[in-house]
């Protein structure tokens, strides 16, 4: 008797987010909320996930970007600058995406620019700006420049996308949760072939990490430390991984799979599928 309307906005994750980055210090950002909030909901009901919308775009309330950087943007944003405020804000705005993004069961929402950190908000003409058009726009030049760390976040989104279109019916597939630990700020899951592995940890790096997945060989398909999303390029993605064998977890059929996870970064790793001979 309704209009029909079939998904929900999931507007706590926006909320959510806000609230992380407002009060939370860096390292009191738990994988067990985070995991709770992205995936609150009826596995029956078809919801639309995003990190942030128009609400924040629009005069009256800051972006993500600009709570992460704020007026840092407008002198540190050249690709041969390294700021720490920067640096930490574009690595924050990738993980935020990502784990928003490949926990939808439905679909992802995006606002325009919103995905390249768009520096300044939208404001359009009315009696209290003088009716002004100086803010009715969106800056696309900037994602083009190659001088600017925007298009290290506009890349990162085209892959994050492209990885996650690449599994058909994404939003479908079965989201499994592998690993959390609070304590180590670590976060993996895996939907289908791929596996997203996250440490929101500000300042602790991990070698040799292990996390239970399913016994195979591992290729990394998207890294957000990647030297050409504006990371510090600190693993070597072309190396394949594969799990190790332990008696404990025989009947579960997942091993070990033990990786290098560098502070305050996220990968996802795709399942190599054996060649037929």
């Amino acid at each position: 008797g309704g209009y029909g309307f079939d998904y929900r906005m999931a507007m706590n994750i926006p909320d959510f987010w806000i609230k992380m980055i407002k009060e939370k210090k860096d390292e009191d950002w738990h994988p067990s909320a985070i995991w709770w909030e992205t995936t609150n909901r009826r596995k029956d009901e078809k919801t639309i996930s995003y990190a942030e919308s128009h609400d924040q775009a629009l005069v009256g309330d800051k972006t993500i970007i600009f709570r992460l950087i704020d007026a840092a943007m407008y002198w540190h944003m050249q690709v041969n600058d390294h700021n720490m405020v920067v640096e930490r804000g574009i690595a924050l705005h990738k993980m935020i995406r990502l784990v928003t993004a490949s926990t939808i069961n439905g679909g992802y929402l995006n606002f325009m620019g919103n995905e390249f950190g768009h520096p300044e908000w939208i404001d359009f003409p009315r009696e209290g700006n003088g009716w002004s058009h100086k803010y009715a726009r969106r800056q696309w030049d900037l994602v083009d420049n190659m001088d600017l760390k925007y298009h290290y976040l506009g890349d990162f989104d085209k892959e994050m996308l492209a990885a996650i279109t690449s599994i058909k019916n994404f939003e479908k597939t079965p989201l499994e949760k592998l690993w959390d630990s609070d304590a180590d700020q670590t976060l993996a899951y895996m939907r289908k072939d791929l596996i997203f592995v996250f440490n929101f940890s500000p300042t602790r790096s991990y070698s040799d990490y292990g996390i239970l997945a399913p016994k195979g060989e591992y290729e990394v398909i998207l890294n957000s430390d990647s030297l050409k999303f504006g990371g510090f390029g600190l693993t070597d993605d072309s190396i394949r991984h594969f799990t190790h064998f332990d008696p404990l977890y025989k009947k579960e059929k997942k091993e070990w799979l033990k990786l290098y996870i560098p502070a305050r970064t996220a990968m996802v790793l795709r399942k190599v599928k054996p060649v037929k001979s």
